[in-house]
């Protein structure tokens, strides 16, 4: 590789690690020991990331028996799989609506690329605080 390109992977790399320091915080995750990494061999569920990050009720029941998968005293938040991110827009609000907490979405990276997916939320709704789990 020429240092052109070194360069640039290293300013693309720098720059993913601010984007997650502004986004991957912990305050409603539990502190996980190692982390849960998605390949194809081992294709973690997403109820799997819910029981090791969650730290408030998980699988709250609605009235209308829909479930929050996890609920803070400040979030209700929907985790997902990047590729998933406009499902998991759709029931973070609506989980808001219904519990009087604030949208919050776990997002669960696979790999690099599904950085898009957060670019497509941000588009959406600035307000849908969203939370970052790097499974690659």
């Amino acid at each position: 590789m020429n240092k052109i390109t070194l360069s640039v992977m290293f300013i693309i790399i720098f720059a993913l690690g601010i984007i997650c320091g502004m986004y991957a915080c912990t305050y409603p995750f539990k502190t996980v020991k190692e982390p849960m990494v998605w390949t194809k061999e081992n294709r973690i569920k997403e109820k799997e990331y819910v029981k090791a990050y969650c730290k408030g009720q998980i699988e709250y029941r609605l009235p209308d028996k829909t479930r929050v998968d996890c609920l803070t005293d400040e979030y209700a938040i929907e985790f997902d799989f990047g590729n998933k991110w406009a499902e998991s827009v759709g029931q973070s609000l609506y989980y808001s609506k219904m519990t009087g907490k604030k949208p919050a979405i776990a997002l669960i990276l696979t790999s690099l690329a599904d950085y898009r997916y957060l670019k497509r939320i941000e588009r959406v709704d600035n307000n849908i605080k969203v939370f970052l789990i790097k499974a690659y």
